[in-house]
């Protein structure tokens, strides 16, 4: 009975820290020396998120999902060498048929395919989904399936959503492969997101990525040999590729990514994040650049047609400070927005995996490209003042008027915050 009782309280005191355990706060130690407009601010990035710049790179904005499946769709149908995909989201559906049979066709054809697919956010997809795959010389891997000997790990997914092709194209961005965001569901109109084409250098950089959840995934490190073949230069675009692996610290190098970059903005910060759920520090960085430094801080998160109601309640809640601080926070409202961009003083571009919440950064593998690109940044923020039209602003005074059963939804959601 002593004994029943010690691992009731084991439990629960583990789900105690889970849910309630404070979100370590961190500080620029000198944000005098921050300057994105500076030649070296890349250098910065470098050491900061332990990762390297690519010089030569050609970035394309592919907007919504009849955008970036048909190009996905045709890179994988020209593979010659190898296909990898990693993904969060992989939903059986129309959209994921299409997927599975080009790649199938590829594995047929003496193609390598290796896909890694997350055990939780794609719980519903069974592994025989993948048999014909398999049997044509595909490699499927599930991340950190739900099994006694992972339990440790499994509030850890990887919410990466990457392909690679030839290692010499790759995709990086908001979107899996699942139905809403490829078609209308109903009376529901696809999600808004965004994927991003990457030739060049660069790269390099999400192959990485992919193979360092792989041997983790598969047990298997990819060593090419002969097969390997680097990608060559395209453009004149730099950029780097940041992968957040969780610390023991519960922080990630995006982690880091972001906080640096709202501190050195100078002008602009247009966000566009569908879980928007800042902590401290980053409120706090939010705060100081539209109050100190007057930079124009506009947001763009998930309004009512948000697939989180919970999310979305406790992300309502923390809206006081930042409006009341010139923060501008908008609703989008006709689907549900799930594109994660971020632009600083129109020069800088962080795209990719990564939402505002205590999930992204201190729980899960994400992944994101930063450029540096007048041009990319001026092209995301098109799409930015598009979905700006068709969001409601929230005003500080209509916050604060919200009814009491609204309150008590945003202050239940709060209790599982750290969770979201």
């Amino acid at each position: 009975m002593i004994f029943m009782w010690f691992c009731v309280a084991f439990v629960l005191g583990l789900l105690f820290l889970a849910l309630f355990r404070p979100v370590l706060e961190y500080k620029i130690e000198n944000t005098a020396a921050l300057d994105p407009d500076a030649p070296e601010f890349f250098a910065q990035l470098e050491m900061l998120c332990d990762a390297r710049v690519f010089p030569h790179n050609t970035i394309d904005v592919l907007t919504d999902g009849s955008s970036f499946y048909e190009a996905e769709l045709e890179a994988i149908a020209g593979a010659k060498r190898s296909v990898h995909l990693e993904a969060y989201i992989f939903q059986t559906g129309e959209i994921a048929d299409r997927f599975r049979a080009a790649l199938t066709e590829r594995a047929r054809a003496g193609v390598e395919v290796k896909l890694i697919i997350d055990g939780v956010g794609s719980l519903s997809t069974p592994a025989g989904y993948f048999d014909d795959l398999k049997k044509a010389g595909g490699k499927v891997v599930f991340y950190h399936s739900v099994r006694w000997h992972t339990w440790d790990r499994y509030n850890n997914r990887t919410h990466r959503e990457i392909v690679v092709v030839d290692g010499s194209i790759g995709f990086v961005g908001g979107a899996g492969v699942a139905d809403h965001w490829y078609k209308a569901q109903g009376k529901a109109r696809p999600w808004r997101d965004a994927m991003f084409r990457v030739r060049g250098e660069a790269v390099a950089g999400l192959e990485s990525v992919f193979i360092e959840n792989w041997a983790e995934a598969a047990g298997e490190i990819l060593s090419f040999g002969t097969d390997l073949h680097m990608p060559e230069k395209a453009g004149a675009t730099p950029a780097m590729v940041v992968g957040g692996t969780p610390s023991a610290g519960g922080s990630t190098r995006n982690r880091v990514l972001f906080q640096i970059f709202l501190a050195s903005a100078q002008r602009t910060i247009l966000i566009t994040n569908p879980y928007f759920l800042p902590d401290a520090s980053i409120s706090g960085e939010l705060l100081q650049a539209a109050q100190e430094r007057g930079v124009e801080v506009k947001v763009i998160t998930s309004g009512k047609k948000s697939d989180q109601s919970f999310t979305r309640s406790a992300s309502r809640r923390l809206y006081g400070e930042l409006l009341q601080g010139g923060v501008e926070i908008y609703e989008y409202e006709p689907a549900m927005s799930h594109t994660k961009t971020m632009t600083i003083d129109g020069l800088w571009s962080v795209v990719g995996t990564t939402n505002f919440d205590a999930r992204s950064f201190g729980l899960n593998d994400e992944v994101n490209l930063v450029v540096r690109s007048e041009d990319l940044a001026r092209r995301i923020e098109q799409d930015f003042r598009r979905d700006l039209a068709n969001s409601r602003r929230i005003g500080y005074h209509e916050w604060k008027r919200r009814p009491v059963w609204e309150r008590a939804h945003e202050a239940l959601s709060g209790l599982l915050e750290r969770q979201q």
